[in-house]
């Protein structure tokens, strides 16, 4: 495995989400790659712009889909190391809301752009919450999946066209696995969500690592790679060969 990259995440609890599997998901495609996730729950751009001017140590960093003791400040991960791509993202619960992105975005983006010059710079599209979520501020969204989903993918089009950044299509490809009778909960089907808003924890970790690899690198999730994690059931091979099917597809 000659290839080795690195990727550093902004985010919270959906950016964990995203990276759990992304290590192992990423060697079964041929690809060393480090992944460090800065963890803060529920965190939005508007805090992130915070934490750049204080540095404080307030961040968990997880490091390969891992959970460390580690706890540091935003600057002082960004500046360790020469990052090959840099990801981050705005709350869910504000992401439909255009007038929560700035000016932090800007600040947060002008830093990284002058701090890590040479790295490659992302923004993650996040998901709607599913129908029947109970998340307290889906009310601001009327309750409605189809309301956020739309309000959502056009503030992220719009910040990510401001600022020529590339776009990781997390909640289209979540939408689009939605439709799909599996995973369609009006008709019996599995919700790709353990709660209503967060993936669920074999089969929307995967979607997600195989949207990121495919998104960023190019890579397709090699259908060897059958995640693992003690908390859920075991995977079933049929929806995870479906979910491949799906990001294929979306990226044709």
């Amino acid at each position: 495995m000659k290839d080795k990259r690195t990727i550093l995440a902004i985010g919270n609890s959906f950016s964990r989400d995203a990276t759990v599997f992304l290590h192992d998901a990423a060697k079964s495609a041929g690809l060393n790659l480090t992944v460090v996730n800065l963890y803060i729950g529920g965190c939005s751009l508007e805090r992130h712009a915070e934490n750049l001017e204080s540095n404080d140590t307030v961040y968990l960093v997880e490091v390969n889909g891992a959970v460390t003791d580690k706890y540091s400040g935003l600057r002082t991960v960004v500046e360790s190391t020469d990052w090959d791509e840099i990801v981050t993202q705005q709350s869910s619960h504000d992401s439909g809301w255009l007038d929560t992105y700035e000016p932090y975005a800007g600040k947060l983006f002008g830093y990284l752009g002058s701090a890590a010059p040479k790295s490659k710079i992302h923004i993650m599209q996040t998901w709607a919450y599913e129908s029947n979520s109970t998340h307290p501020l889906f009310i601001r969204y009327n309750r409605d999946r189809a309301e956020m989903y739309n309000r959502s993918r056009a503030a992220y089009m719009a910040i990510a066209d401001k600022y020529s950044l590339p776009v990781i299509p997390c909640g289209d490809v979540v939408e689009e696995i939605r439709k799909t009778p599996e995973f369609d909960i009006s008709r019996g089907g599995q919700s790709i969500c353990r709660d209503g808003f967060h993936m669920h924890l074999v089969y929307g970790r995967y979607l997600l690592s195989a949207v990121w690899l495919k998104s960023i690198f190019g890579l397709d999730v090699s259908p060897a790679f059958i995640p693992t994690n003690p908390a859920a059931p075991s995977a079933e091979p049929k929806k995870l060969a479906l979910i491949l099917e799906v990001v294929a597809k979306h990226f044709k």
